[in-house]
């Protein structure tokens, strides 16, 4: 049979409610009270039930981790350090789904039901309706990956998806393209909305480069290759600003498939430096979106908003960075 909160009183020789106390944070207990109760616990190999204490400090520790691109590799990354660092805080990570939903209330609705004390929306294809309705719940949220503003509803971590879009523009004028192509993904996406909006801006400088757009399903290695192989039945651009480095890389797939050689036929670019862009034969020229410290700014904002649930709205944004590996052709 389990030990029980009982067993360790008996153990200790004190109350059921001293024990309890002992193992609540910020809870009135001596010192020595406490000792001789971890000693009987210990001595017992009893584990206080986390479910259970929530209902005395009316908090779970539960944090929604919300996310809608499970196909997208860079996602295993962003999981991983969301996981660890809410695990170091002593919280725990919920990981919700959202794949094909279109209405935010029904997100709140879900992690409702699990009576989460905070939510993190890691992703930069939801709207930000979606984080909007978990503050109108009343549910400390940070967007992550989100789209940024200069006077944000929520707090937003990430990186200006615009200044990248002209950043992958100004190394194909750069390196001598003369045909250039943006290869996005859902056209609805504001990530797509911005990189696109900022690419064709940078070469709205250059009238004497032709742009050409078009879109890919998902953010995913079959849309990326789908979208590739169709653009490759006509004449296809010198280069492409791939939305993401998953999109680049089925685009890359594709481009071999049909007997092109790059750099030297057709020029790729993307967007992350996830961590498959640098295998070998892959080797592709990306921008890097500082993963790792979006992530670890996003866990202190909502560890923040835990105690200060009101804290005024604000928008973290981190510098990119162009990562030269293979895929382009050299500077001029």
């Amino acid at each position: 049979m389990p030990v029980t909160l009982k067993d360790v009183a008996e153990r200790a020789g004190v109350s059921r409610s001293a024990v309890s106390r002992a193992f609540t944070d910020g809870a009135s207990v001596s010192d020595s009270m406490r000792v001789k109760v971890e000693k009987a616990a210990s001595e017992l190999g009893y584990m206080p039930n986390a479910l259970a204490s929530s209902l005395t400090t009316g908090r779970t520790r539960l944090i929604g981790l919300v996310s809608n691109n499970f196909h997208n590799p860079i996602f295993l990354e962003v999981f991983d350090l969301f996981t660890r660092g809410l695990q170091d805080r002593e919280l725990r990570p919920l990981l919700v789904n959202l794949s094909d939903e279109t209405d935010p209330a029904n997100s709140v609705r879900l992690l409702r039901q699990y009576s989460v004390d905070g939510v993190v929306v890691a992703s930069s294809t939801l709207t930000p309706e979606f984080s909007i309705a978990f503050k109108e719940a009343r549910i400390p949220v940070v967007h992550s990956f989100g789209r940024h503003s200069s006077s944000p509803q929520v707090h937003v971590v990430g990186i200006d998806n615009v200044e990248c879009g002209r950043m992958a523009a100004r190394e194909l004028v750069a390196r001598g393209y003369k045909s250039v192509g943006f290869l996005g993904g859902p056209q609805a996406a504001t990530s797509t909305q911005d990189r696109i909006a900022g690419f064709t801006a940078e070469l709205d400088q250059h009238p004497n480069i032709a742009v050409s757009q078009s879109f890919a399903e998902a953010y995913s290695f079959e849309a990326g290759r789908k979208e590739m192989l169709r653009l490759l039945e006509s004449k296809s651009a010198e280069a492409y600003f791939c939305g993401d480095d998953v999109l680049s890389i089925g685009a890359l797939s594709a481009v071999q498939e049909a007997g092109f050689h790059v750099p030297d036929d057709i020029g790729l670019i993307g967007l992350n430096d996830m961590e498959i862009a640098g295998w070998q034969n892959i080797n592709l020229t990306t921008i890097r979106q500082p993963i790792r410290q979006i992530i670890s700014s996003s866990i202190e904002l909502i560890v923040a908003m835990l105690d200060e649930p009101d804290r005024y709205p604000e928008a973290r944004l981190f510098p990119s960075q162009v990562i030269e590996r293979g895929t382009l052709k050299p500077r001029l």
